[in-house]
This record gives structure tokens, C-alpha cells and sequence, in this order.
């Protein structure tokens, strides 16, 4: 019977198929096994970690937090008091400007005043030395006046 023949030469699935069951069945019993093994590790370090660790870490970290604190709040003190100096540094220094300020400004105003009163005795003399001069040209005229008359 052909049937049978394939069957038996080429059909291998009933073979396989027991062959999948038995890998199954070994693979989760072994797996079971380990899983329960791991779960079982996992509950172990979970409750020391509880128990132990956690209690000594927290402790740990709450010293440590106040021992920083203590360290940043005195860090924070001594800025400040660079700060307030640095300030005040800056108004003594922007007060001597200010008085310098105000000495360069009576400076100024002093030179222009005497500016302005050379300026005046400049003007002054010119004006002098041009009166002068008007004289001296019309004595001129007047002496040639009295040469072109011959």
C-alpha cells in the first residue's frame, strides 16, 4: 500500500510530535526547578536586603546628608561674607570716583572760566591794536592827503 509506504518514509510528524512532547515535558521540569530556585534566591536577598542593608544605608545616607548640610551651610557663610566685602569694597571705590568726579567737574568749570577770560583779554587787546592801527592808517591818510595835494 502506497499510503503506508509514505507514511512510514515520509511522514515523520508523529515522531516529531513525541519528540516535541518529551522536550517539553523536560524542558519545564527542569525549568520549574530552576525558576523556583531563583525565586527562592530572589526572596532571600529581597528580606536581608530589608532587613539589613536598607536599615545600615539608610543611616548611612541620613549622617552623611546632615554632615553635608552642615558643611554646604557653612560654605554658604563664608560667601556671603566675601559678598558683603566685595560690596563694599565697590562703594568705597565708587564713592572715591564719585569725588574724583566731582574735583575733575570743578576743574573744568575753573579752566573754562579762565579760558573765558583770556579770551576776553585776547578780544580786548585785538580791539586795542585795532583802534590803534585805525589811528596809525588815518594819520596816514591824513599825512598822504596832504602830499597829494601838491
Amino acid at each position: 500500500d502506497v499510503g503506508e509506504i509514505y507514511s512510514r518514509l515520509l511522514d515523520h510528524r508523529p515522531v516529531i510530535q513525541g519528540e516535541i512532547r518529551y522536550f517539553v515535558k523536560e524542558f519545564e521540569e527542569k525549568r520549574g526547578l530552576r525558576e523556583l530556585r531563583v525565586l527562592e534566591n530572589l526572596n532571600n536577598t529581597i528580606s536581608e536586603t530589608n532587613e539589613h542593608v536598607l536599615p545600615k544605608c539608610e543611616q548611612a545616607m541620613h549622617d552623611n546628608l546632615n554632615e553635608t548640610l552642615k558643611r554646604l551651610q557653612a560654605a554658604n557663610d563664608m560667601i556671603h561674607g566675601f559678598q558683603e566685602r566685595e560690596l563694599e569694597k565697590k562703594k568705597i571705590q565708587a564713592d572715591k570716583l564719585m569725588v574724583l568726579e566731582e574735583k575733575h567737574v570743578a576743574q573744568w568749570e575753573e579752566l573754562m572760566k579762565e579760558q573765558k577770560n583770556k579770551q576776553a583779554e585776547v578780544d580786548e587787546e585785538h580791539r586795542k591794536a585795532m583802534e590803534r592801527l585805525k589811528e596809525q592808517y588815518s594819520e596816514m591818510e591824513k599825512e598822504l592827503a596832504k602830499y597829494t595835494s601838491f
